[in-house]
């Protein structure tokens, strides 16, 4: 099946979702030319484990998580997980405590006293 450059994610179901994950970790696996076992030991988890993940896609967070760190992919989880930025209330505080208007120049002391 070839793929095409952007994935249709909601017209997959769950399970090829899973194994669309787990075969793009093996393909990074094998991009960097690592064995199975090398990966395992490295992301500290069992080959069978790194095994089941690539070719059924089963696995925790934490497993994932692992594997990506193994494989130096942890920036990856940008793209998943973006910074939430500011809430809209704290938009709206930050709003309020913008300057409205331009105050007037202050006299310096030696302006300010009279002649007389």
């Amino acid at each position: 099946m070839e793929k095409s450059k952007e994935m249709d994610w909601y017209s997959m179901s769950d399970p090829a979702i899973v194994r669309e994950l787990g075969h793009r970790i093996r393909q990074l696996r094998l991009n960097r030319n690592l064995t199975q076992a090398t990966v395992a030991q490295k992301a500290g988890i069992n080959r069978g484990t790194l095994s089941a993940l690539e070719n059924e896609g089963s696995c925790t967070l934490l497993t994932l998580i692992q594997v990506l760190r193994s494989l130096e992919e942890l920036e990856n989880l940008d793209f998943l997980l973006p910074d939430e930025g500011p809430s809209p209330l704290q938009l709206s505080r930050l709003e309020q405590k913008k300057r409205q208007r331009a105050s007037a120049e202050k006299d310096s002391p030696e302006q300010s006293q009279s002649e007389w």
